[in-house]
């Protein structure tokens, strides 16, 4: 069966010979992955080899036998999916943050110009890439330097995720994705959909994703056009959603991020 690179997460950067590529800070330095027509490449180009970034593979196999035919069709056809799971939780609550409120486009070049800006460059295979300016950096800058890059909106809550995480990262980093999302929510600003978003990014488990998100309906509608799916504010398609897998987190987490891939991918 045939696999693809999932690229959902804004750091992707991808290139006309069809490379994608992003930078990535794990506990012992930065990486630089990159997807090309022989595979993926993992290299680490600042620190040390001692963490590297780990891969989560998703198999249609696992899709919940009670979704649509149609929907479980389209997405097989997709083949195994391999996902980076972000290696560093303060990058997924950054991304997740510069999220809110702005549409997909948006958040991609707002979360990028952040990096380039104020976090830290490192040379990739067809250029520079960038990662998050860590949070003492973050909490360091001005209020005109969030307002020259677009994020002025983000600020209070780029700060306050910023002073939580030095103070509670260690014991964050010990939870599984539902508990960590618990946890998120305590930061002010920090909403459900956030706190989740972040935490699914970071463990790399979608069972725990807000699943009745626009991504996930905007691809489910497209990949199953004739499915009779609920209206854009029926709140009626998250359990819809969710009831398919029944109680089987892996069919769920297969399910949400298989669909969430279908909408961005590189083959």
């Amino acid at each position: 069966m045939s696999s693809v690179l999932t690229t959902d997460h804004p750091a992707w950067q991808s290139y006309e010979d069809g490379t994608h590529a992003r930078a990535v800070r794990t506990a012992s330095g930065i990486w630089v992955v990159s997807h090309d027509g022989d595979g993926l490449h993992l290299v680490c180009v600042e620190g040390t080899e001692d963490v590297k970034p780990q891969i989560v593979s998703t198999d249609p196999a696992h899709l919940p036998s009670a979704a649509p035919a149609v929907l479980r069709d389209g997405l097989t056809r997709l083949g195994t999916s391999r996902r980076l799971a972000n290696p560093w939780l303060w990058d997924a609550i950054t991304t997740a943050v510069l999220r809110q409120v702005v549409r997909a486009d948006q958040a991609r070049k707002l979360y990028r110009t952040w990096c380039s800006t104020y976090g830290t460059t490192v040379e990739g295979p067809h250029g520079a890439l960038a990662v998050a300016p860590a949070p003492a950096t973050v909490l360091a800058l001005a209020e005109d330097q969030f307002a020259g890059v677009g994020v002025k909106f983000h600020r209070a809550a780029l700060l306050a995720a910023a002073a939580h995480y030095e103070r509670h990262h260690r014991e964050w980093e010990q939870l599984d994705a539902g508990a960590l999302a618990l946890d998120l929510i305590r930061i002010p600003r920090i909403g459900p959909w956030t706190a989740a978003a972040a935490a699914c990014d970071y463990i790399g488990d979608f069972s725990t994703y807000p699943h009745d998100d626009l991504a996930v309906r905007t691809w489910a509608a497209r990949i199953a056009p004739s499915y009779p799916w609920p209206g854009k504010k029926d709140k009626s398609f998250g359990p819809l959603w969710t009831g398919w897998a029944g109680g089987d987190r892996t069919a769920l987490h297969t399910l949400t991020l298989a669909t969430l891939t279908w909408g961005a991918h590189a083959r």
